[in-house]
């Protein structure tokens, strides 16, 4: 199995209001920056996205790409891809964990593999970056709009 990159931040909001700006694919290019376009191509029964079409433009990585989503309970969600120009590997994860008083730590797990060749240091330092920037947005998503 490839390796995976994980990280982890502490958000000032309840692990169901981290999990609704999460789940809210429609506002990814809000808060994201990588992110241009986000469309729910299918729901499950709860109305949670199972498939999404993510365009990305990441400076070097331009990329279309649909993802599918399981939801495994309130505090957890994974994807795995199902079609890219770009990618031939991007697995991960949100898992949140109620640090009680309003605060939840979220751990963001990656691994994404290009069809591109790449040095595994390389990839790491990228997934790296990709984490780091998606945690520090959806803290600051979360934190300054309460309510979306």
């Amino acid at each position: 199995m490839a390796e995976h990159t994980s990280s982890s931040i502490t958000i000032d909001a309840a692990p169901a209001e981290v999990m609704a700006v999460i789940a809210d694919f429609a506002r990814y290019p809000e808060w994201t920056g990588e992110v241009k376009e986000a469309d729910v191509l299918a729901t499950d029964d709860r109305g949670r996205a199972e498939q999404v079409r993510l365009v990305l433009d990441a400076g070097a990585i331009k990329d279309d790409h649909t993802l599918a989503y399981t939801w495994h309970g309130p505090d957890q969600v994974r994807w795995t891809l199902v079609k890219s120009q770009m990618l031939r590997e991007l697995d991960g994860s949100y898992t949140l964990a109620d640090l009680g008083e309003g605060r939840t730590e979220v751990t963001y797990q990656l691994t994404v593999d290009v069809k591109i060749p790449m040095l595994g240091m390389i990839k790491r330092k990228a997934e790296k970056v990709i984490i780091d920037r998606a945690l520090a947005g959806l803290k600051k998503r979360v934190e300054s709009h309460p309510d979306a």
